[in-house]
């Protein structure tokens, strides 16, 4: 389906920021490219054609997090204070998470 030997650079997993103008030229750019069944890909496709490069922050956390469940450190607000997305939390740890923040 793709006839590049590597993907372009992009943004993955659930989360990005970008500001208002960027979604707007990302809309009209989506419409000129075929349909890529990696939305994640496929963001980085639009991106691509306008010359945008994504950047990586430390706050999202795609692949998860690694603690230890035993840890204290899973009570310290401190420990997830800096994460804006965060993957592969259960529901009850997600709501424990927001009710320490």
């Amino acid at each position: 389906l793709y006839n590049k030997s590597n993907y372009p650079p992009y943004a993955g997993g659930g989360g990005f920021i970008m500001d208002g103008p960027l979604a707007k030229r990302l809309h009209k750019t989506s419409e000129t490219l075929e349909l890529y069944p990696i939305d994640d890909v496929f963001l980085g496709m639009c991106l691509e054609v306008l010359k945008v490069s994504p950047v990586g922050h430390e706050g999202f956390k795609t692949f998860g997090i690694v603690k230890n469940k035993n840890s204290k450190m899973n009570k310290e607000p401190c420990f997830f204070r800096s994460m804006l997305v965060v993957h592969k939390l259960l529901p009850p740890e997600l709501l424990q998470m927001w009710d320490l923040v």
